[in-house]
């Protein structure tokens, strides 16, 4: 039986040291068992994988860290267009509340999202996870999208590495405070940054 989960949405400097070493446990938990080097990143206490995010909602419950959602307000260029965005990313749940899920990550975010008059939040998610977004998707809040090519850099610079990276995920778009119909057209999107 699982017990309740409790939200917290906390700014980037609310953490505390523990916060933080608490998170690396549970992304190294999270991430790990879908390759060595996702977890990797969250080595002693960095809880954040590319760019670090200003806001983050946490869920707990008696086993502690249950869930994660990061947002990070950016501008991003898709097509020809410099798009204000919250991103939203570094989305993880621990696997014994699979159905926790992204859909209830996202409601909590939303009164957020509202609050910082964003228009659009954007994401992007491995092609595996195509089925559980896409059922959040049927109830019209957001829209997935393929491909499109997203461009980010790496969070270092690194000597034996190109400093820029190319994916094709799927790419999620929440409307904020815009229409779906207002979101730019174009089959390359630069984050022009790391991703989150």
């Amino acid at each position: 039986m699982r017990s309740e989960v409790q939200w917290r949405l906390c700014w980037e400097n609310e953490l505390q040291l523990s916060d933080h070493v608490e998170l690396c446990e549970f992304f190294r938990k999270t991430y790990g068992p879908t390759g060595e080097f996702n977890a990797k990143p969250f080595e002693g206490s960095r809880s954040w994988a590319g760019a670090r995010p200003e806001l983050r909602a946490i869920a707990y419950d008696s086993g502690g860290v249950a869930a994660h959602m990061g947002l990070l307000r950016r501008f991003i260029k898709v097509g020809e267009v410099d798009q204000l965005v919250a991103e939203l990313g570094l989305y993880g749940v621990r696997p014994d509340l699979e159905g926790l899920g992204i859909a209830h990550s996202i409601h909590v975010m939303l009164p957020v999202l509202q609050e910082l008059g964003v228009p659009f939040a954007f994401g992007t998610v491995r092609h595996a996870l195509r089925k559980h977004v896409e059922r959040f998707a049927r109830y019209g809040l957001l829209t997935v999208m393929s491909g499109v090519q997203v461009r980010f850099t790496l969070p270092e610079a690194r000597l034996d590495k190109p400093p820029i990276r190319i994916d094709d995920p799927l790419v999620i778009v929440l409307p904020v405070k815009r229409s779906i119909s207002d979101w730019p057209t174009g089959s390359i999107i630069d984050r022009n940054g790391p991703e989150l």
